[in-house]
């Protein structure tokens, strides 16, 4: 799936995988996220050989001009789990909102671990 939109100049498309590869980075850029982790099998057997998956660790559902996000993480051990959640919940919708111009209805923020 995409999400699309029109304005004057023309019809604008963006592919989930475009959506899900800034989110993915903008996860890693938050305070208290070690990574991101995969939650398919594929992208396991993919990391083994050596290919890193593209959006690695984020599911991306889209419906109309609505954007759901799932975020897989492993955490710092040590740090707030709450604080550390909203802030990833808040800086992913932002950036992605900023790259699509629309509106992300929810990220949900799924912690698979905790690293030291």
């Amino acid at each position: 799936m995409s999400v699309n939109t029109s304005n004057a100049y023309g019809k604008i498309t963006i592919s989930d995988l475009a959506i899900a590869r800034v989110a993915s980075h903008a996860a890693t850029e938050c305070y208290g996220i070690v990574e991101t982790v995969s939650r398919r099998f594929t992208d396991s057997l993919a990391e083994l050989f050596g290919r890193r998956p593209k959006g690695k660790g984020v599911r991306v559902t889209t419906n109309g001009d609505r954007i759901y996000i799932d975020v897989y993480v492993i955490i710092k051990f040590g740090v707030s789990i709450s604080a550390v959640a909203e802030s990833l919940k808040e800086g992913v919708k932002y950036r992605v909102e900023r790259f699509t111009g629309m509106i992300v209805d929810t990220v949900n923020v799924n912690i698979i671990g905790v690293k030291l």
